[in-house]
Parts: C-alpha cells; structure tokens; sequence
C-alpha cells in the first residue's frame, strides 16, 4: 500500500472521526442547560456540584429533628437523587476538567448525605417505636409495622407481650419473617429490618482493595437491629439457654421471598432460580457483625442453614450475631463472554447481543440513549424492570451492574478473567471505527481472534441494511492491527487459522476503507449520514464492554 493512498484514508477518517468531539460539544450543551433549568426550578434541592449549596442542605436537615419514618423516606428520594448525580458528575466528567479539590468535595458530599441518611432512619425508628404500644397486633398482642416506598421496606417487630411461645414471627401479607431462641421471646426486645433497593453499608466503609472495589453488593440489604438484649440475658442464662437449644446458636431465621415487582430485586433473584447450584454457590450470603465493622468488609462466617427454594423464590438462613445482611454476585460471573453480536435496526439505531455462560444480554442503542432489550437465562426469557427505559450510557452501565448484570470490565478485571488480552490502542481504535460503520454493517465474534497474536484483532462483517435478520448470513473475515486492516481468505468454518489475504482484496489503512471495496453506495451514504450521538454511544458501548479482549 502506497504512502500517498495511506495519507488520503487517514484523512477520510479523520474527517469522519470528528463526530466524536461533535458529541462531546452537545454533551456539554446538554450538561450546561440542565443546569440552567435546575437553576430556573427554584425547588428548594440543591446543585450537587455547588459545595455551598449542599453544605446548607445537610446542615438545615440535620438540624431538623422529630421526623416520622414516612418523612424520612419521602426525603430520602431527593437524597439518593443527589448521590447519583454526584457520582454521574465523578464518571462523566472528563479526568482533565476534574480537580482533585472537587473530587474530594464530591465524595465528601456523598458520604455525607449517605451517613446523615443512615442516622435519620434510625431516629425516625426509635419515634416509631416509641408509639409500640399503640400499633400493637391484635392476634398477638406485639407490635407489627411495615412501611413499604419504591427504595426502602421498613419491618419493625417489638416483644410487648413477652409470650415464649411466640418464636416465630411473620409480618401480615408479607412472605418476610423470623424466628427467635426461646430466652428473647421473653426479653425486652425489638427486631428492625430495614431492607434496602440500595447499597446503604459499603459505602459507608470504602475498601480500597481491588476485591472489593470490583465486588458489588447487587442484591438484598436486610438490617437488624436489636435494643437492650444485653441487658436481658446474662452470661449464665445464655450458656443455659444454649443447651436448651442444643447448642444451637440460633438467634434468627429469615425467610425472605422477592416479589417480581420489586424490581431489581427481583431481576438478581429470578437469574437465581434459573441457574445451576455452582452458579447458586457464587452467590453466598454475607454478613457485616460489630467486629467486622471496625474492619470494613465483609465476611461469611456467623451464617448457616442457608436454603434456596426456586420454585417458591424462597431464602432462608439463620444468624448467629444481628448486623446488615446481603447478597452479594460474583462481579466476573458474565466474563469472558462466550460471543457477541453488533448490527442495526433503524436509521441510527443497533441491537448489541453479548452471550455468557448462562445470560444472552440485548441492548439497544440509538442516538444518545440505550436501552435494556431483552435478557435470556438457559435460552428463557427473562423479564425486567429495566426493561424498555431508555437511559444515557453511564447511568445505563450503573443500572445493569446494580442488576447483576455486569458486562463491563474494569481495570482490575483481568486479575479475575481468564482473557484473550488486546493492545488497548488497538481496540480503541476498532471500536472507533466499528461505531462509525454500525448503522450499516453488523460485526461479530470471530474464533480466529483468539490465535491472533495480542497486536491485531479478528472479527466477522458484514453489510445489513433491513431490520430482518438473514438466515445464513454471508460474513467476511476482517483483522486488523490499527494501522492495517485486510479481509482474510479463511471462513469462519475453516480448520486452520491463517492470516493469508483474501483474493482480488488489498490492504487499506482503515476498517471504513476495507469495507467500502465490496460494499454499496447506500450503505456508505448511511455511514456518512450517521448521527454523532449514536456514534459516540455505540463507542462507548464498544469501548466499555471491550468485546475484543474479554470474549
């Protein structure tokens, strides 16, 4: 391939390529006016990113005092509102436009309101509490409450009656319950379970280790709290009550039941009930005890007698110390992936299918949005919450990791993942370059990019232009080394790998100038023609789930 040729394609992309920063520009547009109309709104919540602004909000809550729990919760929406745009602020802006001031503000900030959130629930339960007496249960004579809102279940349960044969407790219409030794059915207590659609304990305690970073707790928060049981039992009684127990050391037993319309919940607990028992055993149950407190993390000790009933989508476990619970996902359990697929639907809009061991994931991006299509367990459909709600990139990513479902690797992943590792440049630039050619070419896995050696990439092209999907579809073999890319002579099917070029084909500098040799017009009017937003989302699809490394 000539200089002179090699200069004219790198120009041609150039020339494309300004999309990106045409994006960036409208994304900026859009950040600056979002806060034009927030300014405008005067409703009283405020600018996350004004450290003035949200030192007086946390200041007048604080001082605030005498709050019911219905209150709480009611505020605790603008709250976990504004964390999320504090940790929107920390992903989407770029690492030059951010100082390290404002970072430490931003997390500060975060910390903050998350503590003060966790302190106004515990308030608002003693006031609740102290009304026991009169929200007492009619049958058994104790007080049963639940307060139910779309991010927090609150169960509280006080022993007003002291009646030992009351061991058991099940809150009316609900499938949540536990059940006591026999010395607390008799002591001066109260049970609060505090069930969270958010993670409110690890970031209370950030962990810098790489295993806990990349670990997320994706499903249940359960917290139980337990008042004045010190004072009840003595040293000798406990040890007397052990053998009456038989040495058990049961305190309780939780039996927890997901809805399906608890939403992410339920999406993390359904993907259970269709998995192996080596999947089940992935997610086990933790606990966070006094101790573990101070060391800030999680561990799994203090826990037994854990059952899964599919069918009924039934947990149940027993406790040996009272502190917040959860279930916790194996952050790598999608990776590698098995195969993927990119290929347009519409005028800038493409479906990305990305298969795992046990998950076909479908993801739909058009414009500047994407969109949770459709997920498949052991080829089952599954259905979620998510689905059908159209979101920008990163508050997409954060949703499908806060479901389970995480596709995208971070920087420590390949500590966990047995990968097929790229040069990073050289992915970057074929996502680039695939996004740009995705309203009119579908790209997918290719075997042969596993032999290929770490500086090239292999993987299948093709033209798509309608909607309906080709039942043998005539895929061509692309590498390409960032500098290079050439059509291969093998198939898909071949036995052997070679990089042997393909006949009456050439080299060209660029994927957009390999594809244009057997492409038509309308296809390459339609790349020409493609919105920057849908380009620039595509690439960061591409970019965040780096199909080309982790398949």
């Amino acid at each position: 391939m000539d200089l002179e040729r090699r200069n004219e394609e790198l120009e041609e992309l150039y020339l494309l390529e300004r999309c990106f920063p045409e994006a960036e520009k409208l994304k900026q547009e859009t950040k600056l006016l979002s806060q034009w109309k927030h300014y405008i709104q005067c409703d009283g919540s405020p600018d996350p990113s004004v450290a003035q602004e949200m030192n007086t909000f946390i200041s007048l809550w604080k001082e605030k005092t005498n709050e019911t729990f219905e209150e709480v919760i009611e505020k605790s929406k603008v709250v976990l509102n504004l964390i999320e745009k504090l940790k929107f602020i920390l992903l989407e802006t770029p690492p030059c436009d951010l100082q390290d001031k404002n970072i430490i503000q931003y997390q500060e900030s975060i910390l903050q309101l998350q503590e003060l959130l966790h302190l106004k629930f515990g308030v608002a339960t003693e006031i609740l509490l102290k009304q026991a007496s009169t929200l007492a249960d009619l049958d058994s004579g104790n007080m049963e409450k639940v307060i139910k809102d779309e991010n927090v279940t609150l169960y509280v349960w006080a022993n007003l009656k002291k009646n030992p044969r009351h061991r058991s407790v099940r809150f009316s219409e609900t499938q949540i319950g536990f059940e006591i030794p026999r010395i607390l059915a008799t002591s001066d207590i109260a049970v609060r379970l505090l069930h969270t659609h958010y993670d409110h304990v690890s970031a209370l305690h950030p962990v810098s280790t790489p295993s806990k970073e990349y670990t997320s707790a994706v499903t249940e928060l359960v917290k139980d709290d337990v008042k004045n049981v010190e004072k009840a039992i003595s040293k000798e009684v406990e040890e007397e009550s052990k053998q009456q127990e038989r040495g058990s050391h049961l305190i309780q037993e939780e039996e927890i039941k997901v809805e399906e319309e608890q939403g992410d919940i339920e999406v993390k607990m359904s993907s259970a009930e269709e998995e192996s028992e080596a999947i089940k055993c992935e997610r086990e149950m933790k606990v966070l005890s006094e101790t573990v407190s101070a060391g800030k993390h999680w561990r799994t000790d203090g826990i037994s007698n854990v059952s899964y009933k599919p069918k009924e989508r039934l947990v149940t476990f027993s406790l040996d110390t009272f502190g917040p619970v959860t279930l916790i996902q194996d952050a790598h359990i999608n990776m590698p992936y098995q195969s993927w697929e990119l290929r347009p639907l519409d005028v800038n809009k493409v479906l990305l299918t990305v298969t795992t061991v046990f998950t076909e994931i479908q993801i739909q991006i058009k414009e500047n949005l994407c969109m949770l299509s459709s997920i498949k367990l052991k080829d089952k459909k599954h259905i979620s919450i998510l689905e059908g709600t159209w979101m920008t990139p990163i508050p997409f990513i954060i949703a499908l990791k806060e479901a389970g479902l995480n596709i995208f690797p971070t920087r420590h992943s390949h500590f966990y993942v047995i990968i097929n590792n790229k040069v990073p440049l050289v992915e970057v630039k074929a996502y680039r370059q695939m996004a740009l050619l995705s309203s009119a070419f579908a790209f997918g896995w290719s075997k042969w990019n596993l032999l290929c050696n770490s500086t090239k990439v292999v993987f299948k092209v093709r033209e798509h232009l309608t909607e309906e999907c080709t039942e043998n579809p005539n895929w061509a073999l692309l590498m390409f080394s960032g500098d290079r890319a050439q059509r291969l002579k093998i198939k898909e099917e071949s036995e052997a790998f070679s990089e042997a070029l393909k006949e009456e084909t050439e080299f060209h500098s660029t994927l957009y100038h390999m594809v244009k040799d057997f492409a038509s017009e309308e296809a390459m009017e339609k790349v020409r023609s493609s919105n920057c937003q849908f380009v620039n989302s595509v690439c960061h699809m591409l970019l965040s789930t780096r199909l080309l490394s982790y398949s």
